[in-house]
């Protein structure tokens, strides 16, 4: 994870001797003494005996808890990863964008068939998440250290070419769907606030960026929260103000041939993967306290995406006969309930806000293992090239939100976190090395499982390729 720079920042003490493998914890055969050393940047455990095995809270069963500790530069003490702020980094990333976009993209195909499509792509993005879990902690079992990014899992198991793919589709989507978060709430502080577009784009990348880089590991759980929370109220609020209107014939609508052209943006809309490295190091490779996080926090989003979209859809059935001669239906809302149109905007902004975060921290933490950075460290440079380059794309482009997430749910969205955590896995699991560590599989059935996530995203992939191709013809 992208480290911060305070005195009071974690930062990961990983309790093996340098160049050594971690490996599984198991009780050891003789009890030992542990010595303590610190200093002003590290803090370990050594033994007094040269043997290492990979520190645990419990040492009585051979289950692996952690793999190493956060502590705390100032006072250094362990500060061990809260599940709580997990879950909310997993929900608040998630909950971007694309909760925006999913009515427009689901209205054709009806409530009903959206919402069986809605739930299938999350227990498909549970997967893959939970995949990529797998593999970087492994990853940091074999490396012996914490902040372990999908550039050096890829390279560890698909050697130079899946450097190659982690690396442009990792910054092909963060960069696209950055590009969007910035020009959409530019957008609403421009409309709310009168202020220049330049102005409110600056505003909100350096805010919002400056919290990352200078907030602790705690504060910005504490502010992800507070955000969360405030999604919570405006979306309660918005539901009451909508659902008035609500039609509950028009959930019943399943039109099975519109589903294919709705599967990349809710696809989209459970983007959470990126985060997960920055989990595993947060909750110290707790494969436990992972799998919760992964599954709680993108089952919040789950729930809010299926009532959004029911309540969107059920009130929009009744305008439709007014002949709005409008599409979007958020807009639509808009031109019909004066009540609804601030709540939209506010419920957007802070959707916006949380996923904004979320990408920030993961973009960040890849930039500075592709720069070769020390973990633990905050370096300026790769948060100037997170978050300068989304923000004159969007000035560029004001009206480049809808393209770009459309975009990037297509081909990248799929492939960075469709086809390349299947492939990660597969050639980890098939690895004679691999077997040694001994790390529990978070996901079950084997290369058929693995076929069938790869097979899936490649599919849809292929099929909206050869759509944009006959569009061109």
């Amino acid at each position: 994870m992208a480290q911060v720079s305070s005195p009071h920042s974690p930062f990961i003490s990983p309790l093996s001797p340098p160049n050594r493998k971690l490996s599984m914890c198991k009780p050891p055969a003789i009890k030992l003494k542990p010595r303590i050393s610190t200093s002003d940047s590290h803090c370990s455990v050594r033994f007094s005996r040269r043997s290492w095995r990979c520190f645990a809270q419990k040492q009585s069963t051979d289950q692996l808890e952690r793999l190493f500790s956060n502590l705390n530069r100032g006072s250094m003490k362990h500060e061990p990863g809260s599940l709580t702020s997990s879950i909310f980094l997993v929900a608040g990333t998630t909950v971007g964008a694309g909760i925006l976009a999913i009515p427009a993209v689901t209205q054709d195909a009806g409530f009903l068939a959206s919402a069986i499509t809605c739930i299938l792509c999350w227990i498909y993005m549970v997967v893959t998440g939970l995949l990529i879990a797998e593999v970087n902690v492994n990853t940091m079992c074999e490396l012996g250290s914490g902040g372990v990014s999908l550039v050096s899992m890829a390279k560890r198991t698909l050697g130079k070419l899946g450097v190659q793919v982690a690396c442009w589709s990792y910054i092909f989507i963060h960069y696209a769907l950055l590009v969007a978060y910035v020009a959409r709430s530019s957008e609403i502080l421009t409309n709310n606030f009168g202020i220049p577009l330049w102005e409110s784009a600056s505003l909100f990348s350096f805010f919002f960026g400056g919290i990352c880089y200078f907030g602790s590991q705690r504060i910005i759980g504490v502010i992800n929260g507070a955000l969360v929370f405030g999604i919570l109220v405006s979306f309660t609020s918005l539901v009451v103000a909508a659902s008035g209107n609500l039609e509950w014939n028009s959930l019943l609508e399943f039109h099975l041939e519109a589903i294919p052209r709705s599967i990349p943006i809710i696809a989209l809309s459970f983007v959470y993967q990126n985060v997960v490295p920055v989990l595993c190091t947060n909750l110290e490779g707790d494969l436990s306290r992972v799998r919760k996080a992964v599954v709680f926090g993108s089952a919040i989003p789950l729930i809010l995406f299926l009532i959004w979209d029911a309540v969107i859809l059920g009130t929009i059935g009744g305008l439709d006969a007014n002949n709005t001669g409008i599409t979007d239906p958020l807009q639509q809302l808009r031109s019909s309930n004066g009540i609804v149109g601030p709540i939209v905007e506010v419920f957007s902004f802070l959707a916006i806000g949380t996923s904004y975060i979320g990408f920030v921290l993961g973009l960040s933490d890849f930039v500075s293992d592709l720069l070769k950075l020390p973990s633990g460290q905050n370096k300026p440079v790769p948060y100037l090239l997170t978050l300068v380059p989304p923000l004159v794309l969007s000035l560029l482009d004001p009206e480049i939100f809808f393209k770009a997430l459309d975009f990037a749910g297509t081909y990248g969205v799929l492939v960075l976190f469709g086809v390349l955590p299947a492939a990660m896995s597969w050639s980890e699991r098939d690895s004679d090395e691999s077997e040694s560590l001994k790390i529990p599989r978070l996901v079950p059935g084997g290369k058929l499982t693995l076929s069938f996530i790869m097979g899936g995203a490649l599919l849809v992939i292929l099929s909206e390729l050869f759509k944009d191709i006959q569009a061109q013809f």
